[in-house]
């Protein structure tokens, strides 16, 4: 069940069927994802592969997690939850069934809705056209359109889709408790067909919802239907931990250098053109102007610390990184990798070449421990800002 599950998620991470759980002998493989399956009843929780006992590393991808989506999370409530011992998914559930509930005790953002009716009693204006027409001979009816302030709203029908969710899935009792406390506060608000595609508008009025939002979101992506009952076939919240890494630094590197001076995924330029036209357009991972302009890609992987001077770096991120510089006339390029204690030295820059033919263009190898997440924006700015002036000159033998 775990395994066919398995195949649905890599489906519609758009991923080999493999990628998530592969067959081995006896025994099932996680590939590069992270997160939680759960079928029937069992689940499967995924952990990244770094240093720590499973509390620590857990917490560490609840808060790549949050600053990947944007999710503000206050040092108090991981802290409550790291004591409790629960898995991935429980750990969301209790940052989101108590914000939920103390949101909506203070109320659902509501909003203006347009309503006709026939009355005995004008409100709001009076509809003419059905009035000279459906209602000629009903003088005891008057034909009205009015607003009213109504809780059934796109971002309710959201959350309430989401709590009703959870509240089959939450195994700890406090938090059953409060999202069935929450969902009675939900009475006056609709159940969506497809709440991932209600139009939700976020504003200053439901401020107080933003991050339950995004909460909501991903939790309704894990989610599984079957076509013919609608019966929960299981639950599924994966993700690629090179996108989780990528997304985890960029907006990192947005925080601490704000937006103007990085920039994500840009696509401003391409490897060929000519008087008419550009093709190969390029994508780097950040850049950053910081004395000129630095260029970031993160790798998720483990740098060999025995493979000298080399680290086990792919051949070919090499090369990517070289068309990067010259495109965008970088003055500085970073892979970006996660620390692990095996390399024998902190984290921060390891390594630093001069990039062959270039006497300005410097290629860092540079490690973070993701870990400290809550100082993940320190680290970062340290390694940007790096102006060491020892190198050696990287040599590259290009396989036949």
């Amino acid at each position: 069940r775990l395994h066919s599950l398995a195949k649905q998620a890599a489906r519609r991470l758009k991923l080999p069927e493999t990628a998530v759980l592969s067959r081995h002998h006896q025994c099932l493989k996680a590939g590069q994802v992270v997160g939680l399956l759960a079928a029937s009843s069992q689940t499967l929780e995924i952990l990244p592969k770094i240093d720590g006992d499973e509390a620590t590393v857990r917490h560490a991808l609840i808060r790549m997690l949050a600053v990947a989506l944007d999710v503000r999370i206050a040092d108090g409530e991981l802290a409550n939850l790291h004591a409790q011992r629960r898995d991935f998914l429980e750990i969301l559930i209790g940052l989101f069934a108590p914000r939920l509930l103390a949101a909506v005790r203070r109320g659902l953002p509501r909003r203006y809705l347009i309503h006709e009716d026939d009355l005995p009693r004008l409100r709001g204006k009076l509809n003419v056209i059905r009035q000279l027409t459906h209602l000629a001979i009903r003088p005891d009816q008057l034909a009205c359109r009015y607003d009213e302030l109504s809780p059934d709203t796109p971002l309710n029908r959201l959350l309430k889709a989401a709590t009703n969710r959870m509240a089959g899935i939450a195994r700890s009792a406090a938090n059953a408790r409060r999202l069935a406390d929450a969902l009675a506060r939900f009475e006056q608000v609709g159940d969506s067909p497809n709440p991932l595609r209600e139009p939700v508008r976020l504003d200053r009025t439901n401020a107080a919802f933003h991050d339950l939002h995004q909460l909501a979101r991903l939790f309704l992506s894990g989610d599984w239907q079957t076509t013919t009952s609608g019966a929960a076939q299981g639950f599924a919240l994966l993700f690629p931990m090179n996108d989780l890494f990528e997304k985890f630094i960029g907006r990192s590197l947005v925080r601490t250098f704000g937006s103007g001076a990085a920039r994500l995924q840009d696509r401003s330029h391409h490897a060929l053109k000519n008087e008419t036209e550009s093709i190969f357009e390029m994508k780097p991972d950040a850049l950053v102007e910081w004395n000129g302009t630095v260029i970031i890609d993160t790798k998720w992987k483990e740098l060999k610390h025995d493979d000298q001077p080399k680290l086990g770096i792919d051949q070919r991120d090499v090369y990517q990184m070289l068309a990067y510089s010259q495109a965008y006339g970088a003055n500085r390029l970073i892979l970006l990798y996660p620390w692990h204690s095996k390399l024998g030295e902190e984290p921060g820059v390891i390594r630093r070449w001069r990039v062959a033919g270039s006497t300005r263009c410097k290629f860092d190898v540079a490690a973070i421990d993701i870990r400290q997440t809550t100082n993940v924006g320190d680290a970062l700015k340290r390694i940007v800002t790096e102006n060491r002036n020892t190198h050696t000159t990287l040599a590259i033998d290009i396989a036949a």
